[in-house]
């Protein structure tokens, strides 16, 4: 990703065309923000070196970042076009893309009605909603390091904020939410916020679930015409009475704003389409007004007070622990639902489509930086605590946002309408207010997230969470749930099944799950039950185990040997135990598996004896195979056993030991179908004088196997090349049928031997010798070769096959790919790198 900030990135330019702007000494971006863009775009870890804008006028005399292309998170370019480059300057005027202000408007007209009913909900002066939506927009989207994530007050802190109130009053609670942000900028400072990214998704659906049951049960009461309770408990046991005296008036507003609200996305055809372009919180709450308006009922109505009579806050007032434990229940709960929903909106920006603009992935300690700086504004204005919303900031990335000036204009549409739209705002229901944020409680409820925490089996710490939030209080629910899945956790962690088999030549032994300490007594008490003497098999299928298991494993091994018994490992971690614990481990890397290597002596050697050297190498690696490698692999074989092989390619190169196929192409079981010779060599047509082995396997794998592709793959130091090179002696040439072979590989000898030949080169180095330039050519003759077979050519005629030449360097690990040429120009194999850059004298492969 390119080190642009959230704007879109400008064409890279030169100094030099920089230069002849005279303003080029005074318009560059301030260290600072060049700092900030290319950590927050390029830097590995997403939480780079960012904070809050310098002053305008600092560091004006640096330039690095203009040969770039960067700009500073202040920057006012819209997207430019090839040649086009933004007004700079202190006299440029400031351009917002039209992207931004229509996608603004949208979230405005979400927003508005929003805030509104999350303030109903909490109890708060209606107008601190409207004054977080503004701070949040302006303050959060400025500061913040989500570009498109918008904040505003949300429905996760309604039940917080709600028992703040109902305790301390609302202008002890607009003083919390002051210390609450400034706890946010502090942890913000320490650079803490990934570590929110560690509490279980379980645990963060199952608290968001149970704010929304309480919030769904208190805003029902206002949706039939009643008062809600202090606690969810007393809603849900207050429902019946409450149903008994229901008012018609309110009802039958709250159903049309429910009913408006579910259907407005799902109106048919072109009106629909046109519809649509209305948010369906704002369609419900306009027709639920005009209901109201119309039918003449006589319902409580939103009423904003003059803002001269606007609620600030004042000293908090109460006991100290209990004001200390609701300034860290604002700040965890708000600071983890920002950063989860910073995180969300990141992936939801990242797979957008049109819009194609590169933003910078989200930066999470100045995500909370923007989250605290817009929560001490919010409270020291009267309004409520701020977090990251995600229906809105996903409304914000549907609605084709480009940049954070979305957010920012948001917040100030909302600041406009509560100075000049009171007239309008006033004429709401409250019962249209509370349905719509009834919904949204229900919808908080999410069968998504229920599904997935059921299929990771956390269903448990799910539930628990949601109905300790219901029952007890947030902060009391997520400790709860905190609690339980440490205990889910060790119970997993604990869980070991330990069995055995008694069979009539081995006794053997499972244990499936972890081996720690807590498995050991019952570990140990199966293994008693083995007779001494007797051949035993320990299957260890978990994937860790302490050391007083090893230990308990180790010791019982030693015993069980001195008493003429025999003992196996097997399993994932049956080679922990198999080593013996004194066997010098200097070799032995993640690379021993394929690596010819030999860790110690045969113990067959150590009693004078000539061991079986090959016998016992190929016995140990069928162990290794099938303890290691056999359980990783089975399902896969056991479908293509089922299903048959199914190749991509044909590969045919050298039987030399040195090519491992699968490793230097990284392919698995089933994806290349391997034909190996001495010299990598394809007889033509004609020419196999009694061996069709190539013909034979080239028709199989294009006319059977269908493969898309044929690769000859030569490499370094090829000892058939080299025999070419010197020819048979000869007394006895053509004698042998190693000789008899070779002669299929003359034509690439005398295409290299030719008067005026130019042989195949590697574009960025001359070849090392005359070998490596008949290794060269014969990759290229041979290709030619293949195209005289009928099979071949028949499938080249179609399109529907391709052929490709590759070399490999044994000595530097390194594979070329050969781009061939056009008439007389000779082929050219191109290195295959992974660096990020290649050399200019290295251009991008092609196949053949």
């Amino acid at each position: 990703m390119s080190a642009c900030d959230d704007l879109p990135c400008t064409p890279p330019t030169t100094r030099a065309a920089r230069t002849t702007d005279p303003q080029s000494a005074t318009d560059a971006p301030t260290p600072a923000d060049t700092t900030e863009a290319t950590g927050s775009a390029d830097s590995p870890d997403p939480n780079g070196t960012a904070g809050a804008p310098p002053p305008p006028d600092a560091g004006r005399t640096a330039d690095s970042s203009r040969t770039t292309g960067t700009h500073a998170p202040g920057d006012d370019a819209e997207p430019t076009g090839p040649g086009e480059r933004p007004q700079r300057g202190p006299g440029r005027r400031f351009r917002v893309a039209g992207a931004d202000v229509s996608a603004s408007v949208s979230v405005f007209l979400i927003a508005l009605p929003l805030s509104l009913g999350i303030a109903l909900a909490t109890g708060a002066p209606l107008q601190a909603g409207l004054v977080a939506a503004a701070v949040g927009g302006i303050v959060a989207g400025f500061l913040g390091g989500s570009p498109l994530q918008v904040s505003g007050p949300a429905a996760g802190l309604t039940v917080v904020t709600a028992d703040l109130i109902h305790r301390y009053g609302w202008r002890t609670t607009c003083a919390i939410t002051v210390l609450a942000g400034l706890a946010q900028l502090t942890l913000s400072a320490l650079r803490v916020a990934r570590s929110a990214l560690a509490v279980s998704p379980a645990i963060v659906h199952g608290m968001l679930a149970g704010i929304g049951v309480t919030i769904a049960l208190a805003q029902l009461h206002i949706v039939l015409g009643g008062t809600p309770q202090s606690s969810a408990l007393d809603n849900f046991l207050g429902l019946p009475s409450q149903m008994a005296a229901v008012h018609l008036s309110a009802l039958a507003v709250s159903v049309l704003t429910i009913a408006v609200l579910l259907a407005w996305p799902r109106l048919p055809g072109h009106i629909g389409r046109t519809a649509r372009k209305l948010p369906a919180a704002l369609a419900s709450v306009v027709a639920a007004t005009a209901l109201a308006a119309l039918a003449g009922f006589d319902l409580p109505r939103v009423d904003l007070p003059s803002w001269q009579s606007h609620a600030l806050p004042e000293l908090p007032e109460g006991p100290v622990l209990g004001l200390i434990a609701a300034v860290l229940t604002i700040t965890l709960v708000g600071s983890v639902e920002s950063l989860l929903s910073a995180v969300a909106i990141d992936k939801l920006a990242a797979a957008r489509k049109k819009p194609a603009v590169r933003l910078p992935r989200v930066n999470l300690d100045r995500e909370l930086t923007g989250q605290g700086a817009a929560n001490v504004v919010s409270g020291a204005l009267g309004g409520l605590p701020i977090t990251g919303v995600a229906v809105r900031s996903s409304a914000n990335v549907s609605s084709g946002a480009v940049s954070r000036h979305s957010t920012i204009l948001h917040g100030l549409w909302i600041a406009i309408a509560a100075l000049l739209l009171v007239p309008v705002l006033d004429l709401i229901p409250l019962a249209a207010l509370a349905a719509l944020v009834m919904v949204i409680g229900i919808q908080m409820v999410n069968i998504t997230h229920v599904r997935s925490v059921k299929r990771n089996r956390e269903l448990l710490v799910y539930a628990t969470t949601m109905a300790g939030v219901v029952l007890t209080g947030v902060l009391e629910g997520v400790a709860i749930g905190i609690a339980v899945a440490v205990a889910v956790s060790l119970q997993r962690l604990t869980r070991t099944r330990i069995t055995v088999e008694e069979g009539e030549a081995v006794h053997r032994v499972r244990v499936h799950g972890q081996l720690t300490f807590l498995a050991v007594p019952r570990l140990s008490r199966v293994l008693g039950q083995v007779p001494h003497g007797a051949a035993a098999v320990v299957e260890l299928n978990g994937s860790f185990m302490d050391h007083a298991a090893h230990e308990a494993l180790h010791d019982w091994q030693a015993a069980h040997e001195a008493h003429g018994g025999t003992v196996e490992f097997t399993g994932r971690s049956g080679g922990r135990i198999a080593e013996p614990a004194s066997e010098p481990h200097a070799c032995c890397r993640p690379w021993t598996p394929w690596r010819n290597h030999h860790c110690g002596r045969h113990p067959d050697a150590a009693a004078g004896q000539r061991p079986n050297v090959v016998g016992h190498q190929l016995a140990s690696g069928l162990s290794s195979f099938q303890r290691d490698t056999a359980p990783l692999v089975r399902d896969e074989l056991a479908r293509l056993a089922r299903e048959g092989q199914r190749p991509s390619q044909l590969f045919l190169t050298c039987a030399d030991s040195r090519l491992v196929t699968s490793m230097i192409t990284a392919s698995g079981p089933g994806d290349l179908f391997t034909v190996r010779n001495v010299g990598n060599l394809v007889p033509l047509p004609g020419e196999e004088s009694g061996d069709d082995s190539v013909a034979a396997a080239i028709e199989y794998a294009v006319d059977v196997l269908r493969v898309d592709s044929i690769t000859v793959c030569g490499h370094s130091g090829c000892g058939a090349m080299q025999a070419l090179m010197q020819g048979p002696p000869k007394e006895a040439a053509g004698s042998t049928p190693l000789q008899r072979w070779l002669r299929h590989g003359r034509p690439s000898l005398d295409r290299t031997a030719a008067p005026h030949a130019s042989g195949a080169t590697i574009s960025w180095r001359p070849p090392a010798d005359a070998v490596e330039q008949l290794c060269l050519t014969n990759v290229v003759q041979q290709l030619e070769h293949l195209r005289r077979h009928e099979a071949v050519a028949r499938r080249l005629a179609e399109g529907t096959l391709q052929l490709h030449g590759m070399y490999f360097h044994v000595g530097e690990a390194q594979a070329y790919l050969l781009t061939e040429g056009q008439g007389t120009v000779p082929g050219v194999f191109h290195r295959v790198t992974s660096a990020p850059h290649a050399p200019q004298d290295t251009p991008a492969p092609n196949a053949a």
